[in-house]
């Protein structure tokens, strides 16, 4: 590995700082307090907003991007020296538009229409419309090709019937991309055909989903009769898997590189210092200092496996197979993390908000974890990836991959 910026990753590094100067002020490293939890999400849509949109009149908010795009024609490496950059600035987050820029955009420019992209990449770049992913079905599990919306086609209109699932940021999302059937007498990755669609349509109805941590992130969409232009299919008729694992492969990309919504070794040891047990502080006890050492071990390992994946980048190498281990060790690391801590907190670690140490945010991570551990591929999903595509193992046996979909037992 190579930990300096070469003489040119150096001088954009410059660049950038001298532009966030200007632009935003620099963090205050301080400890979590009651103010911070309680207006964490207070007025953030109305922050991430104005703050994207500064980001891409200067072409940093998506650096990688074409110039008129919202970004500056630049590398890889120069997107990663930026989020380096930002994150010692007290900005907002850009996470209502994850899901458009980091899965949705992509997909629309690889597979959409000149005019599709000219106009939606831009008014998504700098905030002013938000993508969702409608993929997950009620009866699909982690099967993503196990679908049952279809969408049939009539004249140059489609017409699609169904539900989706676990959809993000649904509620609020101006537009989304959807993965449907339009044939079911092929085998099941054979008849997919993906289309975008305005989330405000007639025959769209959203239904958030109130989650055990209180929050209702996640929404339920039903679609009736949902009208949609020809020219709004992403890719050609039946090739939607081939459009779909585009949009998969963003995914896991941007679920593994979080590292728990905030929650790491830093916040342990803060909860750690303020708590009494019965032989002293709780930073002091073995037990507990243990655990800390091994998940700042495991931290460590996901820093500096980033690293290799930030050597090959900045070498102009395609990154290795490592970049997808992050996924499965964050989500379990954040489990196992606040759980952890809820049991040091002992009585207390039933409690939420205000009255729990730390204003509950580890009770909130430990409620949240699971469903992180599904998203973008379920850990099952990726150690057989893992397993298949880095070490060469069979594949497992699949005794419906040539069956006609509407051929395959449903169980009743």
């Amino acid at each position: 590995m190579d930990f300096e910026d070469s003489p040119e990753e150096a001088k954009f590094r410059s660049e950038v700082r001298a532009w966030l100067d200007t632009n935003a002020k620099k963090r205050v490293k301080r400890e979590i307090n009651a103010d911070d939890m309680e207006n964490g999400a207070a007025n953030e849509m109305a922050a991430s907003k104005a703050w994207q949109k500064v980001k891409a009149q200067a072409g940093y908010a998506r650096i990688t991007w074409p110039k008129g795009m919202g970004g500056i024609g630049g590398t890889p490496m120069q997107s990663i020296i930026f989020s380096q950059e930002e994150s010692k600035y007290d900005v907002a987050n850009g996470g209502p538009f994850a899901i458009g820029l980091g899965m949705c955009i992509p997909t629309l420019m690889a597979y959409g229409t000149e005019d599709a992209k000219k106009r939606f990449v831009w008014p998504a770049v700098q905030g002013d419309e938000i993508w969702c992913q409608l993929f997950s079905e009620p009866a699909g599990g982690s099967d993503v090709a196990n679908l049952r919306t279809r969408a049939e086609k009539n004249g140059d209109t489609w017409t699609i019937n169904g539900s989706k699932i676990w959809t993000t940021g649904a509620q609020f999302s101006n537009y989304g991309i959807i993965l449907t059937r339009t044939d079911p007498n092929v085998p099941k990755h054979k008849g997919l055909t993906m289309f975008y669609i305005d989330m405000k349509d007639p025959g769209v109805d959203i239904r958030p989903i109130k989650q055990a941590s209180g929050g209702s992130g996640f929404n339920e969409i039903f679609f009736t009769d949902v009208k949609v232009k020809d020219g709004q299919r992403l890719g050609e008729v039946g090739n939607g898997w081939t459009v779909a694992l585009t949009t998969l492969m963003h995914e896991r990309l941007a679920v593994g590189g979080g590292q728990g919504g905030g929650l790491d070794v830093p916040q342990l040891m803060q909860l750690a210092r303020g708590l009494e047990l019965e032989d002293g502080p709780a930073i002091k006890n073995a037990a507990v200092r243990e655990k800390i050492a091994d998940w700042y071990v495991r931290s460590a390992g996901l820093r500096y496996t980033t690293m290799r994946t930030m050597t090959a980048l900045s070498q102009g190498k395609q990154p290795g197979p490592e970049a997808s281990i992050a996924k499965i060790v964050v989500a379990s690391k954040l489990q196992d993390l606040s759980a952890f801590a809820m049991d040091l907190e002992g009585e207390a670690g039933i409690l939420q908000g205000d009255g729990a140490p730390m204003h509950g945010m580890f009770q909130g991570g430990w409620l949240s974890s699971p469903g992180l551990r599904i998203a973008g591929g379920t850990d099952e999903i990726l150690r057989n990836i893992i397993a298949e595509r880095v070490l060469g193992l069979p594949q497992d046996i699949r005794v419906d991959k040539d069956v006609p979909y509407n051929k395959i037992p449903t169980g009743r």
